[in-house]
């Protein structure tokens, strides 16, 4: 349930509309023939909003969640009580994270449904989820070699390798390319396709101007800022100069009016607002990061995580943080203010110029 001191009410310089979150066998009309649906994780208390859009004879479904039995049970009451008798014709992927794809392929196979997604998350959700079962690359072992693990936790990283395919349904052979400056037809109206980069290579959101509505997955999230992380499959990316460029990209597009539908917590207004504040909170990070490389870190100092998470790094964040750690600390080695060096070990580390 959302938090009745931030519902309807201004906090944070963002609006949240609603008093509560819809409960497990319920949808809200959040515009005109655009309904919220609240999935569950198979695991925690965490939940992934969904959206279906009423489309002609049926509905357009907007991000899926992740596959498992308890999920999938939870969709078959959906279906029963919740599409009104019609069937899903087309569903669209945000992005390749298993809890947005997750159950596309079962959902498609069902309803015989049209999918879409952006071309490099669908061919890189395909890639990862085809390693399950595999074992760990040795280029994996070195990244995180490089990044400070000790024996321990390379042997936690070969233990979790090819997991990422265990929560996803096998995805459709064959789907509709969305990219940006695209425009499709829902119900009716006109949405937009615009493209964030730095969560994952090739993030959709869809802008209907006319509803004045944005679905924008975890592109844009009220109340926390999404993981940016760098990953072995490209260990000389930037991902987070990508992320905040397109946070300034996209601040410049969307009115301040428009009501944004995120995958997480609840749907908000201050769009602007929000988009600056994920930039300027990077930008502080990137600050405190500098000043503790004053002296040579690794990615995985304490100093490191300390200026970067308010929360508790433990082993069930670890890789995460590590993955976040590695994205700030690229990013001031591309902007020129630190310098990387390996050690005689093969060990990355990291100081002020």
């Amino acid at each position: 349930m959302t938090d009745s001191k931030t519902s309807s009410a201004q906090a944070h310089g963002l609006i949240y509309p609603f008093e509560a979150a819809p409960s497990p066998q319920e949808k809200i009309e959040v515009a005109a023939g655009v309904f919220w649906v609240r999935l569950p994780f198979p695991f925690g208390n965490f939940h992934i909003n969904l959206w279906l859009i009423r489309d002609g004879e049926g509905w357009t479904l907007v991000d899926t969640g992740m596959d498992h039995e308890t999920t999938r049970e939870v969709w078959e009451g959906w279906i029963e009580n919740l599409l009104e008798g019609l069937p899903i014709l087309r569903v669209i992927v945000t992005h390749m994270h298993p809890d947005h794809v997750g159950l596309a392929g079962w959902i498609v196979k069902k309803f015989e449904a049209s999918f879409y997604m952006s071309r490099t998350d669908y061919l890189m959700c395909r890639a990862m989820a085809a390693d399950t079962g595999l074992k760990a690359p040795e280029e994996g072992v070195s990244f995180y070699h490089e990044a400070g693990f000790d024996e321990k936790g390379l042997g936690r990283y070969r233990e979790r390798f090819g997991s990422f395919g265990e929560w996803i349904f096998p995805l459709p052979q064959s789907y509709g390319r969305l990219r940006q400056g695209d425009e499709i037809t829902i119900g009716g109206h006109a949405w937009q396709i615009e493209v964030g980069m730095g969560h994952t290579p090739e993030h959709l959101v869809l802008f209907c101007p006319a509803l004045k509505v944005l679905i924008s997955g975890d592109q844009i999230l009220p109340k926390i800022s999404s993981n940016v992380s760098l990953f072995p499959t490209e260990p000389n990316a930037d991902p987070l100069k990508d992320w905040m460029d397109s946070c300034l990209r996209l601040k410049d597009i969307f009115p301040d009016d428009t009501l944004v539908l995120p995958a997480h917590n609840e749907p908000f207004y201050g769009v602007k607002n929000r988009l600056q504040s994920l930039y300027d909170s990077h930008e502080r990070a990137l600050a405190r990061l500098l000043g503790v490389c004053d002296v040579a870190r690794r990615a995985v100092d304490q100093e490191v995580f300390s200026v970067l998470f308010k929360r508790k790094i433990d082993r069930d964040n670890f890789f995460m943080a590590t993955g976040e750690s590695l994205a700030h600390l690229s990013c001031l080695v591309y902007r020129g203010a630190i310098t990387r060096e390996l050690d005689a070990d093969g060990v990355a580390w990291f100081e002020k110029v």
